[in-house]
């Protein structure tokens, strides 16, 4: 099989250090804004919201679940997390893809992340909205959508570093609360927090021990366990941005494998030891309201919900931020309308409107349609996250191959066990897409997405065949 011969990108390499030409992005993100937005960016809405279902699922095997999602995620990071220190760019694995695979490739790619975060928006302002309604009822929660998409909308019209400063501030504030969650946890196993006994490995060996839903509980744990780590990527997206992009990608990845195992597995850990798995409260309102409540915390619930509306929110701004770059990167390089490549202030004003203006229809779609177009919009972008993972992986094959033989030098960060850990990764996430055609939900998810990924590459093929 043939290689195809990529055309030239049209994006700078972005190095970093320099003022800001006129028309290109700024430099504005500083070393603490990207190691913030690296540790906050692994806990998202998706675990404090969407984890009590998948314990619900696999009981006390959600840490193992958890832990083997986390493994591949590590993998996919390191890879990308190569790719961006050897060659910065705000379209990251889109411009990668373009290189190495071909220019239908990147567009596929990155339209198709582009269109995931911004039904992430959509998705994120609802759910945020939800939250602000319960306390103040007499506001409608489309009110508050308008609101929050308003805000952010303006905050990432003006200088990059207003994102880097409230992203910071919203990871900061992530960070303590699942650092306080996760001491408080170890406190009350250790049956040293006043008030609280040690419950021993009682809850991880009753109710049908470790695997009470065996493989098939395992299965649907695994599943809801690689979605909730998506939005991992956005760190290498704003690394371009930064003073110097191919430290801060450098020390992004560096982290990851800490940062997923005390975070995710840890408190996953702490949960399933604590309470019951099977417990009705897990699901709603959810496990770490269940465990701050069996260690008697006073106002647990209305804690929980301030810091799941700063999850949601931090992902809002993010997501907005992340596709209008991905946005900029694309038409940049003649895969997207050319008006949409203006910058000015050192940022693409025209991308930001653009991706904040359809976040906003889907939230009316929401309000049109909820149980069909909104829920068909959901769907297409359920799987988008494996699709964008694999072309990572078959990128990096490509790419290591070629710098090891022209600018070996640029390798500052090295996949480990190049190439076998590549292909593990490839074969761990074509298994997990294989998996989720056993259940009816996920299966209809995979055809949505697989249907939107067949219409992006045919159009990136024809493109790609007239430009030739």
């Amino acid at each position: 099989m043939s290689t195809p011969t990529p055309t030239p990108t049209r994006e700078p390499v972005t190095t970093g250090g320099d003022p800001t030409p006129e028309g290109k992005l700024a430099h504005g993100l500083k070393q603490r804004h990207l190691s913030m937005i690296a540790l906050g960016g692994v806990i998202g809405a998706g675990l404090f919201v969407g984890s009590g279902a998948g314990i619900a699922a696999a009981g006390p095997s959600i840490v193992l679940a958890f832990a083997l999602s986390g493994v591949l995620v590590m993998l996919v990071m390191r890879m990308l997390g190569e790719m961006s220190a050897a060659r910065p760019a705000s379209g990251s694995f889109s411009v990668h893809a373009e290189r190495e695979i071909g220019p239908w490739a990147g567009l596929t790619v990155g339209w198709m992340f582009w269109t995931l975060l911004c039904v992430g928006v959509a998705a994120e302002a609802i759910g945020a909205a939800g939250i602000v309604s319960s306390w103040l009822p007499g506001v409608p929660e489309w009110a508050w959508v308008a609101v929050f998409m308003a805000f952010f909308c303006a905050t990432n019209l003006t200088a990059v570093k207003n994102f880097g400063e409230f992203e910071f501030w919203f990871a900061a504030i992530k960070v303590a609360a699942i650092s306080a969650f996760l001491v408080l946890g170890v406190l009350a196993i250790a049956g040293v927090l006043p008030g609280s006994s040690s419950p021993g490995s009682a809850n991880l060996t009753a109710a049908g021990g470790f695997f009470p839903h065996g493989s098939t509980g395992l299965i649907t744990g695994l599943l809801a366990s690689v979605f909730a780590y998506g939005g991992l990527e956005t760190v290498t997206i704003a690394a371009a941005e930064s003073e110097d992009p191919r430290r801060s990608v450098a020390g992004a990845v560096r982290t990851a494998m800490w940062r997923v195992a005390l975070f995710y597995v840890g408190s996953m850990a702490v949960i399933v030891t604590l309470v019951p798995w099977n417990d009705p409260s897990v699901v709603k309102p959810g496990p770490y309201v269940t465990v701050l409540n069996s260690l008697g915390i006073p106002g647990a619930g209305e804690l929980m919900k301030v810091v799941v509306l700063i999850a949601l929110l931090s992902a809002m701004n993010a997501n907005i931020y992340g596709s209008s770059r991905m946005a900029y990167s694309l038409v940049q390089r003649g895969q997207g309308p050319k008006a949409l490549a203006k910058v000015s202030g050192g940022v693409p004003r025209l991308a930001v409107l653009a991706s904040c203006a359809f976040g906003f229809f889907a939230v009316l779609l929401y309000k049109w349609w909820p149980e069909t177009v909104f829920t068909w919009l959901l769907n297409m972008v359920g799987a988008a996250v494996l699709v964008v993972w694999a072309f990572i992986a078959v990128a990096q094959l490509r790419m290591r191959r070629r710098l090891e033989r022209e600018a070996p030098e640029q390798l500052s960060v090295r996949m480990w066990a190049y190439p076998y850990l590549t292909w593990a990764a490839l074969v761990g996430i074509l298994a997990v897409l294989g998996l989720m055609t056993l259940d009816a939900s996920n299966r209809i998810q995979l055809y949505f997405t697989a249907g939107l990924a067949a219409v992006l590459a045919l159009a990136g093929w024809i493109k790609q065949r007239r430009a030739a």
